[in-house]
């Protein structure tokens, strides 16, 4: 029999069968968020895109995913979480297709933006369904097992999208996930059940719309914070987001039924968590992004190499993610964390100090690996920490933070290194060309030279006079970008761990704390259909 602080375990029938199917809608959505860093360099050469528009490819699905995710995730808890994960599986084959063959990036960004809307209908469901369905210690290993694998599956895309970028056009990296996502949507259908522990209360639209509006404002605003000649723009969002956040948090406080209870958010588990989950999350991300330009524009990787190179992150977050349930059972949520930013932490000094022109590949692979091993360790107890902390009419509101972990903190890391990886890249050039311009190349071409790398890889093969100078030109300045983010995620790392050590519980408060919350949620009993 369980204490009275260790919640009982309990698994639903073919347990298997049933996190099988789940695993596989996760993995179609995360496989989409990972196969566009790896095309970014095509891409740019196949539109011209600044470092601005790049930024936004890579950004868009995470941006869709992380603005509706809380919103959609109350839809699922309240109409249907089996019809959410079916919607949304489906929604990703035209979005998919859209981005395949789009005719510019401005098209392309819009496709991704709409793939991570269709993530955002099932993705966050697979969570809510975990914690229907699985309680206790299952519950801590189905969660490490599913966060696991998506990492995994986040990881190997680059791989599979640098195996096809060597045989066929950027747009087919965006056609990789359709096999999956067939065999998902047959396996959603037909061994998820439908209906467990979902609320009959009406749904806060109101709080939902304010919530789109202030994670996507927030988003743009750091995306084109460094854009020149953006100034209005970015005060535009910036307001927005002020004003959208403002407008979110009276709303939450007065309705009777609120999308995100700040109540709830406010306890100490829930919150903590959150957080320390957007900073790992976010840096997988964030080195993804910017680890895949710099193999490929500097250190001039294949992209099948680029894909390859990654795959120490992928092993260590399979190998990692066990281990770190039984550490949650056995040391708590606190100390598990803390073990993965460790990981993390080390991952970016490897990459601030040892990744530079030239760098050989163990430094490379020591970088991933090191990043890997803290999202397997701090992945589980992000997640499961967020879905202890509330009852479980509520699992979309924490699966939704769950997945904001991963897709705000994707978005916004990618959004702030994208953005200091350009005004670091910007400067650096417009420095160098102004000690030492290239001669006959007017100012129109020296303005192209410093929108992006690519732009000046283009303008290279305009200027084979010049291309070996440009070139190293176009290097360096992409390596001070580089360090920029890199010195970024270090900051953002020391913070989060900071964080957790001084205000998540150890080990034996947390329990004590879960076992209140769930006395005083049980207390409250609100309306619940299980059908």
């Amino acid at each position: 029999m369980s204490s009275p602080t260790e919640p009982e375990t309990v698994a639903p029938p073919r347990q298997g069968r049933v996190l099988t199917a789940l695993i596989l809608v996760a993995a179609v959505a995360n496989l989409n968020l990972a196969v566009a860093n790896v095309a970014l360099p095509d891409i740019g050469l196949a539109f011209d895109s600044s470092q601005t528009a790049l930024n936004l490819v890579a950004v868009a699905y995470s941006l869709g995913l992380a603005c509706s995710v809380i919103y959609l995730g109350a839809l699922g808890d309240r109409y249907g979480r089996k019809l959410m994960l079916v919607a949304g599986v489906g929604l990703s084959v035209p979005a998919c297709l859209l981005a395949a063959y789009a005719p510019s990036d401005t098209v392309l960004i819009v496709a991704r933006l709409l793939g991570g809307f269709a993530a955002g209908m099932a993705y966050p469901t697979t969570l809510a369904l975990i914690t229907a369905l699985w309680s206790g210690a299952a519950r801590t290993k189905a969660i490490a097992l599913w966060s696991a694998t998506g990492g995994a599956i986040a990881a190997l895309g680059p791989l599979a999208a640098g195996f096809l970028l060597e045989h066929h056009w950027w747009g087919s990296v965006f056609l990789l996930t359709l096999p999956l996502a067939a065999v998902a949507l047959i396996a959603a259908l037909v061994l998820v059940p439908a209906h467990v522990n979902e609320t009959t209360e009406p749904v806060d639209n109101l709080g939902g719309v304010l919530s789109v509006a202030l994670v996507g404002a927030l988003i743009l605003a750091i995306n084109f914070a460094p854009v020149p000649g953006s100034t209005t723009l970015v005060a535009v969002f910036a307001l927005v987001t002020v004003v959208a956040g403002a407008a979110f948090a009276v709303r939450e406080r007065r309705a009777a039924n609120p999308l995100y209870d700040l109540n709830i958010a406010s306890r100490r588990i829930f919150w903590v968590a959150a957080c320390a989950g957007i900073i790992v999350f976010g840096s997988l991300m964030g080195a993804m992004f910017i680890g895949q330009q710099f193999l490929q524009n500097v250190l001039g990787y294949s992209t099948i190499d680029a894909g390859m190179a990654i795959l120490p992150a992928a092993l260590f977050m399979v190998v990692c993610a066990p281990r770190s349930a039984k550490l949650v059972e056995t040391h708590g949520a606190r100390f598990t964390l803390l073990v993965g930013y460790v990981f993390v932490l080390l991952g970016f000094l490897t990459m601030l100090l040892l990744w530079g022109e030239g760098a050989a590949y163990w430094k490379i692979g020591l970088g991933y690996a090191f990043i890997g091993a803290g999202v397997g360790f701090a992945g589980t107890p992000a997640s499961r920490s967020l879905t202890g902390a509330v009852p479980v009419t509520r699992a979309g509101m924490a699966s939704g933070t769950a997945d904001l972990q991963r897709d705000l903190g994707g978005a916004m890391m990618q959004s702030i290194f994208g953005a200091l990886l350009t005004a670091g890249y910007t400067a650096a050039a417009t420095a160098d060309l102004a000690t030492a311009p290239p001669a006959d190349v007017n100012a129109s071409v020296q303005a192209q030279l410093t929108k992006s790398f690519a732009g000046a890889a283009a303008t290279a093969q305009q200027y084979p006079q010049y291309s070996e100078q440009i070139t190293a030109a176009a290097k360096t300045a992409f390596l001070e970008g580089d360090q920029w983010a890199h010195l970024a995620g270090v900051i953002a790392v020391l913070i989060g761990g900071a964080l957790v050590y001084f205000f998540f519980p150890r080990m034996q408060d947390e329990r004590e704390l879960l076992a209140a919350y769930h006395a005083q949620d049980t207390a409250r009993a609100p309306a619940v259909e299980s059908r």
